[in-house]
């Protein structure tokens, strides 16, 4: 039985890298093609693209981000018991769901793209981004199910695989509609800000095409895999054949308190611009300036803190079915196992990446958006950098909730939180008058609120304590020695080879570092670096080099 727990454990934590690792990536391709992409948009075209895009996000949240979760934990449940045909039968229902709810939502957003921009964002110009994005969140959500689907099926190559491949068409598709509706839009001579909400909106054409490369593709593999899920439904034994409607419902009530949470998580986004957009135009400043701001929010900020952001939400998507599974063993034991397995390396990603981003804040951006005034995102971001750290936790303990049936804890956790949100973004911008600042310092406490009652509310409902020294303690101590070693390294290195060199030497040194100092304090032993993707060769280096002793 240990060695199917650790097998078991095993699976879990290559699948959940595999999705980890291609959500690190398309992340660093959205950061590479966000150069070329602010440098063609400036500050202010980034704020209508940004505006856009957080209300997309919202309408996505409420039609698609739901439906992997959920179709990927109906499956599991399913596949677990041997019940393939009322697998596949969930997968065709919320094959139409998608259809149903992507499809109104997409009309809605595009002849409603006026009155949003205008009305609720105050950035009537970010429309015309708004109103191109609109057929997408039926696309992506067709997508969604079709990647919930392979989840459910705890296969993570393809939704890996598309997600890269959605990324690299985006990326390019996105410079080029941004570059020639720029130069197309100067030529008709309307005016510099609408010159940039047309780029704006070429930047959006990368989000349509990619998505619809990433369903392409996936249409295939699932053709492919037809053979292998007839087999499979051929050796279905069970008797229980559940009916449309008994899945549908199913199907409702497992969307609807991860449509719930995930809504608020994304609300806070769309908030924080409304607010910021009404409150800076109360205190008399014009639309062009806070745009600006904004811009600098969407493009650098976030794009830097959502690279080990991605991390986190990629072993939160493979954790859900492999934990249904091992819930329906009964063992609990097992499960606390898997949850403490599942924190643990989260942390050991979260904790240094949050330090490093403090640590190098103004290298790290002047090295990726080289051509722009840095000073401000730097700051930012290193305000910032702690809230990695808790979205981490609460998309841990979110995922946890979701995985044992728990769905309304989230829901709870996350608006409490926004409620607190609220009222100290209002406090922070109008008594205090920190501005985008305030915007940042409100993203922490919303982010802290939510893991701290998520966690809370596990222990009250399944008595889980998670273990204190080696997920946060020794990482933070290693982290702490990391950070100390790359500023040096850097300061050292800017004065003998130059500022963006320097920096590449002190992000290698500082994987190094906190790699060596994890494993001389006892972070993480020879066993369980074994059970980790490639660990094996990474404790084969570490006798090596004498880290183990």
């Amino acid at each position: 039985m240990a060695k199917v727990k650790k097998n078991g454990d095993k699976s879990f934590l290559v699948q959940g890298s595999v999705l980890a690792a291609a959500g690190v990536i398309t992340k660093i391709i959205g950061a590479v093609y966000r150069v070329p992409l602010v440098n063609i948009l400036g500050d202010k075209g980034m704020g209508y693209y940004g505006v856009a895009f957080q209300i997309y996000a919202i309408a996505l949240t409420l039609t698609s981000y739901s439906l992997p979760l959920a179709v990927s934990k109906l499956v599991s449940a399913r596949n677990a018991v041997g019940q393939y045909r009322n697998a596949h039968k969930v997968f065709r229902i919320a094959l139409s769901f998608a259809f149903t709810v992507g499809g109104s939502a997409a009309l809605l957003i595009f002849f409603g793209a006026d009155i949003i921009a205008s009305h609720i964002m105050k950035m009537s110009l970010s429309a015309y981004a708004l109103r191109v994005l609109a057929p997408c969140i039926l696309v992506v959500a067709v997508l969604g199910v079709f990647r919930g689907f392979f989840q459910g099926n705890k296969s993570m190559i393809p939704t890996a695989f598309s997600q890269v491949l959605e990324q690299i068409v985006n990326a390019a598709v996105s410079i080029m509609g941004a570059y020639f509706l720029l130069k197309l839009a100067k030529a008709a001579k309307k005016g510099e800000n609408y010159s940039l909400a047309m780029a704006a909106v070429g930047g959006t054409l990368g989000t349509v095409a990619g998505a619809v490369f990433a369903l392409l593709f996936l249409m295939f593999v699932f053709a492919a895999y037809q053979r292998v899920m007839k087999r499979q439904r051929r050796r279905d034994r069970t008797r229980r054949r559940e009916s449309y409607e008994h899945i549908f419902r199913a199907l409702l009530f497992t969307i609807a308190p991860v449509l719930l949470s995930s809504t608020v998580y994304n609300l806070s986004g769309v908030i924080d611009n409304a607010m910021f957009g009404t409150i800076m135009s109360a205190q008399g400043h014009a639309e062009s300036d806070y745009a600006g701001l904004l811009g600098i929010l969407s493009g650098k900020y976030d794009t830097i803190i959502n690279v080990p952001l991605a991390f986190s939400n990629a072993l939160g998507a493979s954790l859900v079915p492999s934990l249904v599974a091992t819930a329906k063993s009964g063992n609990r034991r097992q499960v606390n196992s898997k949850i403490s397995l599942f924190v643990r390396f989260n942390m050991m990603i979260a904790i240094p990446s949050a330090v490093g981003l403090f640590v190098l804040a103004k290298p790290i951006l002047d090295l990726i958006f080289f051509t722009e005034n840095n000073d401000v995102s730097a700051k930012m971001l290193q305000i910032g950098a702690v809230s990695v750290i808790f979205y981490c936790l609460s998309t841990v303990t979110n995922a946890v909730h979701q995985g044992l049936d728990n769905m309304m804890v989230p829901v709870k956790s996350a608006s409490i939180s926004l409620v607190v949100h609220i009222v100290s973004l209002f406090v922070m911008m109008v008594v205090f008058q920190w501005g985008i600042y305030g915007v940042v310092v409100s993203k922490i406490v919303f982010s802290a609120t939510a893991s701290m009652l998520n966690s809370h509310a596990l222990r009250q409902k399944v008595g889980y304590i998670q273990e204190q020294k080696k997920t946060f303690l020794i990482p933070l101590l290693a982290s702490a020695i990391m950070g100390a070693l790359s500023l040096g390294a850097y300061s050292l290195f800017r004065l003998l080879i130059g500022q963006k060199p320097a920096t590449l030497v002190a992000i290698l040194i500082a994987v190094a570092a906190y790699g060596a100092a994890l494993v001389l304090l006892g972070g993480v032993s020879e066993e369980e670096m074994a059970e980790m993707p490639k660990g094996r060769l990474l404790a084969k280096v570490c006798r090596k080099v004498r880290l183990f002793r």
